[in-house]
């Protein structure tokens, strides 16, 4: 499943964390099972599954296999790339014509590190034009993004924008808005264009200048959701959010960003959110929501909350001491 890398991911930010090798054990142990997912083409979630677990597992205590199963995996990811649309399909189900989601952003990261990885820049290029195409056609005036984007496969123009988990066409799914942040957050870290910092920045002040964000800064499932303020949460999009906001802060001076990260870490670590040890069948945070409209994973700990609040927990420990060091140095 698209989740499967996010446990094994969990293990190695834990174990960066505390140091605890039996984390790193298990990291490893969890991270081997997914080996021939470097095969896989069936859709763009490899980037979710392989990155999470062997990207941190290079990046902390690689092994000599690493690094090829990365470049593999990158090269099953751009199987699904159109040179003609320029953008990588998401799914290969529904009634769409060639359907590009804003999660594909997340899987970009792959890419650009497979460039790196091997002197390719094929990678690099794919990730670029996908990131460029999306930044075209998938956000709104007012920063704020579709779901799902289906294009001609012939043409390449756009056929239509919609929403597959989100309230509606028009509205703006919670996750959906947290993609955003931290996908062109990570492209500005690998190019450098302003033009992708500008987003995430646009991206952001839609969210935080919500009128519908509440105050706890943990967002509904939706901003348009018709029940607001009787409508769930989504701890799963703040923990995104949160973990974009730390590394937007890096490229920054505006204080803003670790401000708003750190209000919505200290919301999601408080007990409306941080389960108890050894309750809420053993995950870190409770309260998210997978697909609303299908009835699945509603109200429920999610573990793509838990990767990616464990992740803000890093960079946010990063950050205070970067903040500090230069603080010692003037």
């Amino acid at each position: 499943d698209w989740t499967s890398g996010f446990y094994p991911g969990s293990m190695w930010l834990a174990y960066e964390l505390t140091g605890d090798e039996a984390l790193a054990e298990e990291a490893r142990k969890y991270t081997n099972r997914l080996e021939d997912i470097q095969y896989y083409t069936g859709n763009h979630d490899i980037g979710f599954m392989m990155y999470c677990s062997y990207g941190n597992a290079l990046r902390l205590k690689p092994e000599p296999k690493d690094k090829e199963i990365l470049i593999n995996s990158s090269e099953s990811l751009c199987a699904r790339f159109s040179p003609e649309i320029g953008l990588i399909r998401s799914w290969d189900f529904g009634d769409w014509s060639y359907p590009v989601i804003i999660d594909n952003m997340m899987n970009l990261e792959i890419l650009f590190e497979a460039t790196s990885l091997s002197g390719d820049s094929t990678f690099y290029n794919m990730a670029v034009s996908h990131a460029d195409m999306t930044l075209k056609n998938h956000f709104r005036m007012d920063g704020s993004s579709y779901h799902v984007v289906d294009y001609d496969m012939r043409t390449g123009k756009v056929r239509s924008r919609c929403t597959a988990q989100g309230y509606s066409d028009e509205s703006a799914w919670a996750r959906g808005q947290a993609w955003g942040i931290y996908g062109y957050t990570m492209c500005y870290r690998y190019t450098r264009q302003l033009k992708y910092l500008e987003q995430a920045e646009a991206a952001y002040e839609f969210v935080c200048t919500h009128p519908n964000l509440p105050e706890d800064l943990i967002p509904y499932w939706d901003f348009d959701a018709v029940n607001i303020p009787h409508e769930l949460r989504d701890a799963s999009a703040a923990a995104i959010m949160a973990a974009a906001l730390y590394e937007l802060s890096m490229y920054s001076n505006k204080a803003k960003y670790k401000e708003t990260a750190d209000k919505v870490m200290h919301s999601l670590s408080s007990s409306d959110y941080r389960s108890k040890i050894g309750e809420n069948h053993n995950f870190l945070l409770m309260h998210s929501v997978g697909s609303y409209p299908h009835g699945n994973e509603i109200d429920v700990p999610l573990i793509y909350a838990d990767y990616y609040f464990l992740e803000a927990l890093k960079r946010k420990r990063d950050c205070d001491i970067e903040a500090k060091s230069k603080s010692v140095q003037k």
